[in-house]
């Protein structure tokens, strides 16, 4: 049984919008750090955590610059007529995504530790979420690199929650900055276990849906092709 289109459709419509949000920070906290004069934010809690990022320049180039080109590239790596029409271009991008996956989970750790908004509380997040993106990556490359079509695809789905998690932050740490009620040390840790968990459980859920739809058709393992009509 397959997906309903208007199932994969909305999904597409959620994930595209994630990965803009993810890309528009990269943009932003890149001309910010390039011009800080013109780009920097004028809001004292905005411009407390520009400063803040200022002080870890380099760190924090290496982070972003590779996460944009994972958002965008994995993203790509899901539509089905690319890989189906642009196969050796889909795997060389794939072995890029690795390398590029590989800095942002290390730099994301470090950065739990060095530069920190919201305390313990955020480290505790931001570590957890590093590690289980790093893990699902490195067992999407392991399996398909033993020709494990279907567990590589979940595997990755799950990578790319973990991902996104750092996207579906930016609203949540808008809203708590909007109310006012909390001060960023305060906040930023929610924010992050409440981004990060819920994207995550989403790819999760996203998994299981289409293990189950597609159960009568083929296994939940081997040598399988991706579907025609969305991230399956």
């Amino acid at each position: 049984m397959s997906v309903p289109k208007l199932v994969t459709r909305l999904l597409w419509v959620a994930v595209c919008f994630l990965a803009f949000v993810g890309l528009a920070a990269v943009t932003r906290r890149s001309l910010v750090l390039l011009w800080p004069a013109t780009f920097a934010g004028n809001f004292a809690p905005a411009a407390a955590l520009d400063a803040g990022f200022a002080r870890h320049a380099a760190l924090t180039f290496v982070h972003i610059l590779p996460g944009g080109l994972f958002l965008s590239l994995a993203l790509l790596q899901f539509v089905p007529g690319f890989r189906q029409k642009h196969l050796q271009v889909h795997r060389w991008m794939g072995r890029a995504l690795v390398v590029c996956g590989l800095i942002v989970g290390i730099s994301a750790l470090i950065m739990s530790y060095t530069m920190n908004i919201g305390g313990p509380n955020e480290t505790a997040a931001t570590t957890l979420f590093a590690i289980v993106f790093l893990i699902c990556l490195l067992k999407a490359y392991r399996h398909i690199r033993r020709k494990e079509v279907a567990r590589h695809r979940e595997w990755m789905i799950r990578a790319y929650g973990a991902a996104l998690g750092v996207a579906t932050t930016r609203p949540i740490v808008g809203a708590f900055f909007a109310f006012r009620r909390l001060s960023p040390h305060e906040f930023f840790g929610i924010a992050f276990w409440l981004g990060f968990t819920i994207t995550f459980l989403a790819a999760e859920a996203w998994v299981e849906y289409t293990r189950v739809r597609s159960s009568g058709q083929q296994p939940a393992t081997g040598n399988v092709p991706f579907e025609p009509n969305g991230i399956r």
